[in-house]
């Protein structure tokens, strides 16, 4: 995996893809767990881990700082950050990835201080940091802005508190997690947010000594503990990647094995997909997406049209409403899909009109789409990670030749995904 701007990925659609497909780590699981390891004092090993461009530039952020790596094989990762030589990021990295923000809590921790620049990741609108910043002031941490960044400090630990988020923000969750559980006293986080990933990092902050309570809910208690130590942990698998394979095969005829899913992590997207037409069957420890479906999107009571929209877990992820828009060019049908989260991810549609496909886009968050469209092959741009792994589907369900720029924004979200696809069928090179 290069992921040079200049890279393209060529591609030629209509071949079924299936076969077995073994999900890579949870990403965004992966990314706070790399951040929690600079709280321990001992080596922390992070089984799974995903080889993708992200998790690659927030572990040499922690090198960075001070800690010391290991691989067992390509998956297994010890970091140990015993001693920490810096308090600042590497300004580049950390502007090129959102995750980098994910160090503040820490660093402040460890060191009292933390410099960091305004995160970088997707252009899908503004996200802002408010949240972050607001939690960790509650807990303690003094703040202070100018055009560049932002400077942290802490006066000894963190403090307790009972924190209510004025969004239920997946990286603020986790940095307030991570705060509390080093502070001094307890910590009450209301309104958290609840996702597979935030369940992870819990886990993990667990093995390592913390004490949580409400891990999976919306209500977390943590009761800080002077220091955290050594511990092993599982990343779990994929379940924004599972959804996206589980749509490639689909709109392509493909019969897929599913060979690891939390089927907790899957009832929801599973729940909408079949209402975009796709069946699915649970298989032991996996899941079966079989051949050669006939998507027909399933109207409302009255036939009336149906909705598709995104919400905070255990709502459909805003991660995978760009995967679902593709499917629905490829069933029978009209549907709204609702992108509420971001206010310029649906901006990426107009690459898939220019395929062939019919969408109106009715304003930065809503596009109805009538199905099926017959696409054809283009020269499209990635703009994100998840509209580019969009528009790969689109190009591989196509007619016809497909150039796809800008990947190195695919391979920041998805390990080794030409390789992987041509195992299934694809014929997709990287040029």
């Amino acid at each position: 995996m290069s992921g040079s701007q200049d890279e393209v990925f060529r591609v030629r659609g209509g071949n079924p893809i299936g076969g077995l497909y073994r999900p890579s780590g949870n990403k965004n699981e992966a990314l706070p767990a790399v951040a929690a390891a600079v709280l321990a004092r001992g080596p922390v090993t992070l089984e799974n881990m995903p080889d993708i461009l992200d998790v690659r530039t927030m572990i040499e952020i922690a090198s960075r700082l001070g800690a010391s790596l290991s691989w067992n094989g390509d998956k297994h990762l010890t970091l140990t950050a015993t001693e920490l030589c810096g308090d600042e990021l590497h300004e580049d990295m950390a502007r090129s990835i959102r995750g980098s923000f994910l160090f503040s809590a820490p660093l402040l921790a460890r060191r009292g201080k933390v410099r960091l620049p305004k995160p970088g990741g997707d252009k899908i609108g503004r996200r802002r940091v408010d949240t972050h910043l607001l939690a960790l002031q509650a807990l303690g941490a003094r703040i202070q802005l100018d055009d560049e960044g932002y400077e942290l400090r802490l006066d000894g630990r963190f403090q307790g508190a009972d924190v209510f988020l004025d969004e239920a923000s997946v990286m603020a969750t986790e940095n307030a997690v991570m705060a509390a559980a080093t502070a001094q006293g307890t910590t009450r986080i209301a309104n958290a947010a609840s996702e597979p990933h935030v369940q992870g990092l819990c886990r993990l902050l667990v093995a390592m000594g913390a004490k949580i309570r409400g891990i999976g809910t919306n209500l977390l208690e943590i009761e800080g503990v002077e220091a955290l130590g050594a511990a092993r942990h599982r990343i779990g698998p994929d379940h924004i990647e599972i959804g996206s394979f589980i749509g490639l095969a689909a709109v392509t005829g493909g019969e897929l094995q599913v060979a690891e899913v939390r089927p907790d992590d899957m009832r929801m997207i599973r729940m909408v997909f079949r209402r975009l037409g796709i069946h699915t069957e649970p298989q032991g420890e996996g899941l079966l997406v079989p051949g050669g479906q006939e998507l027909e999107i399933q109207t409302d009571v009255h036939d009336a049209i149906p909705k598709v929209d995104d919400a905070p877990w255990p709502g459909f992820p805003a991660d995978l409403v760009s995967i679902a828009l593709v499917i629905a060019t490829q069933a029978r049908g009209t549907v709204l899909v609702h992108e509420k989260l971001f206010e310029s991810r649906m901006f990426f549609v107009d690459h898939l009109v220019g395929m062939g496909a019919k969408i109106v886009l009715c304003d930065p968050h809503r596009a109805v789409v009538v199905g099926p469209a017959r696409l054809h092959g283009a020269t499209i741009t990635s703009p994100d990670i998840r509209a580019g792994m969009a528009m790969l589907i689109a190009a591989l369900a196509a007619e016809g030749p497909s150039v796809i720029q800008n990947i190195r924004q695919i391979d920041r979200g998805y390990a080794h995904i030409d390789q992987r696809l041509r195992a299934l069928g694809a014929e997709i090179e990287r040029a």
